[in-house]
């Protein structure tokens, strides 16, 4: 059996089994609330000195909805357990990330407060325009997404698979029949795993035993503690775990379905959906996107100009 690979590389991935799931589970929930990336007291990594320096643009900020400029605050929402996209400082409140950096530079460049709030993955979408403003959570775009909502242009990356330290079942995108693989509810890699089983059974091989889990956390924690053979996400998150599993986890090296990741806007609000693609171009022009993502470790998934609703072959 074989699935179309794209993309090979990114960071190495794992974690330590109890010890780093215990770092990645400290203070993290993702049905919590955090009110605001504000008064983090020693945070794991602070935002870069760009962004603490990104001044208002008078010019994008006139074109704010009324809504929202007299709130004064950009409303996010985001599943919090998702390093180093977004995930929950060791002070146990606050969201710190790379997706967290880029919506306080956003909010910074139009003038706004950020609330950057905890949701769980799954529950996103339906809420922009009610509960969130933009949702920010590492969204791979996706036509099915696109029929839903509009979606901002700002990082590249693929998915790919998490195994214990050295293979030991020697995994990789071709093998996986018969194997139990955790996988994130609402993830576009739920949805792939599903038609990856489909195929196994086409081919006349066991299903795979996907086990759907409400956060990747809880995937990384079902793998360490030997109750998966594999996690099936995104790179960029797996990359992550594995750089501070001391080798007790690793990726597979190869990645499938490279994509575009996305903010999320209402799909009733096109113009606020363009502010925010032109705000992101105001920030790769002025380099403070690109120092982000290098702060962060991702600058392999820079992009050169965001788009509104870009083509997708996902």
């Amino acid at each position: 059996m074989s699935f179309t690979r794209l993309r090979q590389g990114f960071l190495p991935v794992g974690v330590v089994a109890m010890t780093v799931v215990a770092t990645l589970l400290s203070g993290c929930s993702s049905t919590a609330s955090s009110d605001s990336t504000s008064g983090s007291s020693s945070p794991a990594q602070s935002p870069s000195a760009s962004v603490e320096a990104v001044a208002k643009d008078d010019a994008l900020a006139q074109r704010l909805p009324a809504s929202i400029s007299g709130r004064g605050t950009l409303i996010v929402g985001s599943d919090t357990t998702f390093a180093p996209a977004e995930f929950i400082d060791t002070d146990g409140t606050t969201p710190i990330g790379y997706d967290v950096d880029l919506s306080r530079a956003i909010a910074q460049k139009l003038g706004l407060e950020l609330d950057f709030r905890s949701a769980n993955f799954d529950s996103i979408l339906p809420a922009l325009g009610s509960n969130y403003d933009m949702g920010a959570s590492a969204f791979y775009i996706t036509k099915e997404r696109l029929n839903a909502v509009n979606m901002v242009s700002y990082l590249q990356g693929g998915s790919t698979l998490l195994v214990s330290g050295g293979n030991p079942e020697g995994l990789n995108l071709d093998n996986l029949c018969g194997k139990t693989i955790a996988v994130q509810i609402g993830s576009t890699q739920q949805n792939d795993l599903d038609t990856f089983s489909q195929k196994c059974v086409s081919d006349g091989q066991s299903a795979i035993e996907a086990i759907p889990l409400q956060t990747n956390t809880e995937a990384i924690t079902r793998l360490s503690t030997g109750g998966a053979d594999g996690v099936l996400s995104g790179e960029s998150l797996l990359g992550y775990a594995a750089s501070q599993s001391d080798g007790a986890l690793e990726t597979i090296s190869d990645t499938y379905n490279a994509g575009i990741t996305g903010i999320a806007v209402a799909k009733d609000d096109p113009e606020f959906a363009q502010l925010i693609s032109d705000t992101i171009d105001s920030l790769i022009a002025d380099g403070t996107y690109q120092e982000i993502l290098e702060s962060w470790g991702q600058s392999s998934s820079e992009i050169s100009d965001s788009q509104v609703n870009p083509e997708t072959n996902m």
